[in-house]
Parts: structure tokens; C-alpha cells; sequence
């Protein structure tokens, strides 16, 4: 049936080897989900401080206080238009002929009033004479010497009222706001010339794997590139913190311990690989004897081997190795922990999606007790936004991370139809 979430999928049978999401050991929870994995990493929030930072310095930064004006926008009311400042009920008869009596002009000295019979010229963004009401443009006008006929209507909409934008105290950028360019703008106008930002988290990024190579090296037999700390610290740039991406370790217990204390100077560790269940798979195996984890594996697809705990005392999460996963998995699980423990604004403050509502183009299967992120295609069609996807769903297949810009939420054991309409994220 279209029009929603339907088609629930047969109950399973767990396997030896999966975990239920009740299920811990020392503390442990395994195979939790998305939610309440969540919940655990934020018991290990992200450390926030501030500092001040002038204009030039604070695009992209995230405010760590609301900001205020500090003045009246506008100060008082102008022109939007060059022209002249006129009294309206004297511009009713067509070609009115009146005197002028002097300029406003912005920045200027203050303008003459003027009285029945008289006009001023006036330019864009200057203070209105006293005793006009309306502004008449400059090509709807003639003039003569002193005098000036009125050619075209006489407008009360074309002045800017003072305060119209912006009142003394108002609040217009909240706490946890990115600056754009258009917010910097807008802090400018009302008066800041410093603002408070929060300081950037410093994040370690760390790939693990004897086969990974740095691109640009030449591959030897069984070698391949790491590609994922590269898009880790993109991704960590775009949620306002400093990425810290350190060359990938080797397969061995004392260099990676060696590493992860380098990296618990930092505010947060992020792993990528060794963290499932083979025997070489160092991430897991390191932290369960010398860390503290507060889950492993999240009822996820794809993404599902992914750990969370704490190294030396800094939050440590362990995403996957297989491409597709850690970038799904920072998604929806790094990225709101970052939000979350920064107070970031839930619509202006920086966020790698939005949630949005799409149509099926096609059937896409679900995932047995698992949410589903199949990536999909969104475009928008006549008022709606279709989904239909576009390569094979393979976790290592990294090209269908950039032939799609959008993933699926599929809730556990549901299968999406052509023509259901289901929730999914963007990807901007």
C-alpha cells in the first residue's frame, strides 16, 4: 500500500554469532540501537569552551552565545530609492510642479524639512526630511532650475521605517548559530565587530590495516589506498571542529597503542577499521583489554560493527573499515554527538543532512532488525521528491556514496514499495 511505511518483513532467527540489543558483558551493550547508541556516546561528551574572534575571522564558526543588536535597524527612517521626499497629498494632481529645497544625502548633514508645495532629493539609504511621507523616483521626475515636476506616484512603501529590521535588544542570531557569510553580515549590521565562537574540538583520525597506502604511492601485491581518513577529516571540518588526521597503523597491538596515546591529547579519537570480529581486527580487540567501551555493534546497515568508549579518558569511536560505512556511520551517529555536545542549533548550526520525505521510484529492500540506509537519488518532480538508486549497495563501494545524495531510513524489517513515501536523509 503507498503512502507510508508498510510491508513489515518476516520475524529471524538470530544467529550464534549476533548480539542482542539487551545483551552486555562488563558493562558492555552490544547490538544496540541507533537511539540508545546515541545516549551511550553522550555520556562522554565533547568538551566545549569559547573565545572571540572579529569578523574576518568567525565564517564558519559556530556562536557560543546568542548575539543582540545593538541598534535600531534601520537607525532611522531612509530612502530605498534615489529620488525625492515629498509630501503624498501633495502629488495627487498629475504634474505637480514643486520646489526643492535641498538634499539628503547618506551620510550627510541632516536634511531641511519641508512643508506643503516642497520637495527634497534624496538618495538611497538617506534620512527622511521631516514632514515627508512618500518618495518619488528620480525617473518619474523633471527637473528645472529649483523646481521639480512630478511625473510618476509618489510612494509611502518606498521608505524604510526605523526598526522595521531590527529593535536595541533584539535576539537574532541564536546560540550554536554557523556563521555564514549572510549571519556575519547581519552581526556587522547590529553593531559586533567581535563575536564568541566555540572553540574547535580537535579530532584524531586514525585508518588501520597493513594493506593501506597513502594515494600516490605505487601499490605492491595485495595493497590498497586508505581513503577514509581523508573524507573522516573533511567530514569533521564541515561539523566545526579541527580534524587531526594521523597516517594509518599497522596490524600491531604496540604501534597502535603507541598511536592511540599520541592521539588522547586530542579531544576525541575516530578510528577506521578493526572492529569487527577477526582476529586481526586490533580496534576491538585493543580497546576491550585496555579502553573502556560503552557499546559495540549498532543494529545498522550498512555500518554495523561500529564501537564507542573512551582511551586514556577521550571519547574513541571505531567506525568500520569498509568505506561506505564509516561515512554512514559518522552521519548519523559522530555527527550528532558533535552537535549535541556543542549545543549546536538544530536548523542554523552546521549539519552534513536534513530529513526529508521521499517517493519510491522503485522497490528497495529493508534490513532484518536493523534501520536500512540504502543510498538513493533524491530529485525533486512536480512538488515531490522521488528516490530511486542508481549502483550496487556494496559497503565498499565508494562510488555510490557520490552517484547518490541521500540514504534511506528504512525502520527495522521494513521493506520500502515503489510509491511509498518514507523518510530518508539528504545529504547536502
Amino acid at each position: 500500500m503507498a503512502g507510508g511505511l508498510t510491508h513489515p518483513r518476516p520475524s529471524f532467527a538470530m544467529r550464534e554469532t549476533d548480539f542482542n540489543h539487551r545483551q552486555s558483558r562488563g558493562g558492555v551493550e552490544h547490538g544496540v540501537y541507533l537511539d540508545r547508541a546515541l545516549e551511550l556516546a553522550m555520556r562522554h561528551p565533547l568538551r566545549r569552551s569559547s573565545h572571540d574572534v572579529d569578523l574576518d575571522s568567525a565564517r564558519n564558526r559556530v556562536l557560543s552565545h546568542s548575539l543582540e543588536s545593538l541598534v535600531d535597524d534601520p537607525r532611522f527612517d531612509n530612502s530605498a530609492m534615489d529620488g525625492f521626499a515629498v509630501r503624498a497629498s501633495d502629488c495627487i494632481t498629475p504634474k505637480v510642479e514643486l520646489s526643492i529645497v535641498g538634499t539628503s544625502q547618506a551620510g550627510g548633514d541632516p536634511p531641511p524639512g519641508i512643508s506643503a508645495g516642497e520637495a527634497c532629493r534624496i538618495m538611497t539609504g538617506a534620512p527622511l526630511p521631516e514632514g515627508s511621507d512618500a518618495i518619488v523616483m528620480v525617473e518619474d521626475t523633471e527637473v528645472r532650475g529649483d523646481r521639480v515636476t512630478i511625473n510618476g506616484p509618489a510612494r509611502m512603501g518606498y521608505i524604510r521605517k526605523r526598526a522595521e529590521n531590527l529593535s536595541i535588544g533584539q535576539e537574532a542570531l541564536p546560540t550554536g548559530a554557523l556563521l555564514s557569510p549572510a549571519c556575519i553580515a547581519l552581526a556587522g549590521t547590529m553593531g559586533h565587530g567581535v563575536v564568541r565562537v566555540i572553540q574547535k574540538p580537535r579530532i584524531a583520525i586514525l585508518s588501520t590495516g597493513d594493506e593501506l597506502v597513502q594515494p600516490g604511492v605505487r601499490l605492491e601485491a595485495g595493497q590498497i589506498y586508505e581513503s577514509n581518513s581523508h573524507a573522516l577529516a573533511s567530514l569533521v571540518e564541515a561539523m566545526g571542529c579541527e580534524a587531526v588526521r594521523h597516517e594509518s597503523a599497522n596490524d600491531s597491538l604496540d604501534e597502535l597503542r603507541d598511536t592511540l596515546d599520541t592521539l588522547a591529547g586530542c579531544d576525541a579519537i575516530l578510528t577506521s577499521g578493526g572492529v569487527s570480529m577477526g582476529d586481526w581486527d586490533l580496534v576491538r580487540r585493543i580497546m576491550e583489554e585496555e579502553g573502556e567501551i560503552s557499546f559495540w555493534r549498532v543494529r545498522l546497515r550498512p555500518g554495523g560493527p561500529p564501537l564507542f568508549g573512551t582511551w586514556r579518558g577521550t571519547p574513541l569511536f571505531g567506525l568500520p573499515g569498509n568505506p561506505v560505512s564509516s561515512l554512514v556511520v559518522f552521519h548519523v551517529l559522530v555527527a550528532p554527538w558533535i552537535a549535541k555536545s556543542l549545543g549546536y542549533h538544530e536548523e542554523m548550526g552546521p549539519r552534513l543532512s536534513r530529513r526529508v520525505s521521499v517517493t519510491l521510484e522503485e522497490d528497495i529492500l529493508g534490513a532484518p532488525g536493523k534501520l536500512c540506509m540504502r543510498r538513493i537519488r533524491i530529485r525533486s518532480e512536480d512538488g515531490r521528491l522521488l528516490a530511486t538508486t542508481h549502483t550496487h549497495q556494496g559497503s565498499g563501494n565508494m562510488h555510490s556514496m557520490v552517484a547518490h545524495n541521500g540514504l534511506t531510513l528504512l525502520p527495522p524489517d521494513t521493506d520500502g514499495r515503489r510509491g511509498d513515501i518514507i523518510e530518508a536523509m539528504w545529504i547536502l
